[in-house]
């Protein structure tokens, strides 16, 4: 895949490997990333009954979650422009013993359907490194979300340390691109190193929070500085 890749080659990776994302997800964090998922929906202030937005949704983890906290009188929406990855996660939730108030959309992060100053909390899972526009996309996170309400993103992050950034190339590297090649999927895991390398450090992704409009804006480093959440809170 090129290092600049366009939308549409994003669309079409993230649609080849939807069968095996939840699978490798939890092979190459061991099983860590559903705990730092829950650290995301926790910061994003999402309560009972309140409307919640998950972009770039995936397989649907994040909104699963999120639809938990918010209980039967709220109300989720799980947007992504993979189909392959909705499928799934309307799969999953059908099969889920719980209930849950989750609409699947197919839409683009950087155009999202909604009307502005509509939900009361967000999140986003691995999602603000693949858009083409972080900016534009924070910016549509403003505009959807009301007053005072909060956005969280989860994301890889490179460590200022240059030993921990030597490990983490090295994971992806020879441990990640070779698991995704038994799966004939080298090409699409191999990106996520050149997406890393292109993707702004924690300060930077502030900085470009404010520059959207969000107010009070954190970032938490987590998982060794390996992994952050962006945490974005609109004003008044």
């Amino acid at each position: 895949m090129a290092l600049d890749p366009t939308s549409d080659q994003i669309q079409a990776l993230f649609n080849r490997i939807a069968p095996v994302y939840d699978q490798f997800n939890d092979w190459l964090s061991l099983g860590q990333h559903r705990v730092w998922k829950q650290m995301a929906v926790k910061w994003s202030g999402a309560y009972s009954g309140a409307t919640c937005l998950d972009v770039c949704c995936g397989s649907g983890d994040l909104a699963r979650l999120l639809a938990r906290r918010v209980g039967q009188q709220g109300q989720v929406f799980g947007v992504d422009f993979a189909a392959a990855q909705l499928a799934i996660a309307q799969d999953k939730t059908q099969n889920s013993v719980q209930p849950l108030r989750i609409s699947w959309v197919e839409a683009d992060a950087l155009h999202l359907p909604f009307d502005d100053n509509y939900f009361d909390a967000a999140t986003m899972g691995y999602g603000l490194r693949n858009v083409t526009d972080i900016l534009a996309s924070l910016k549509e996170l403003w505009r959807v979300l009301k007053p005072n309400a909060t956005v969280a993103i989860l994301d890889f992050h490179r460590p200022q340390n240059p030993s921990l950034r030597s490990f983490q190339q090295w994971y992806l590297q020879t441990v990640v691109v070779p698991m995704a090649q038994q799966f004939g999927l080298t090409e699409e895991y191999a990106y996520i190193s050149p997406s890393l390398d292109r993707f702004p450090q924690g300060s930077e992704q502030v900085q470009l929070a404010k520059q959207a409009g969000f107010q009070t804006v954190k970032h938490y480093a987590i998982a060794g500085d390996m992994m952050g959440i962006l945490v974005a809170t609109k004003s008044q």
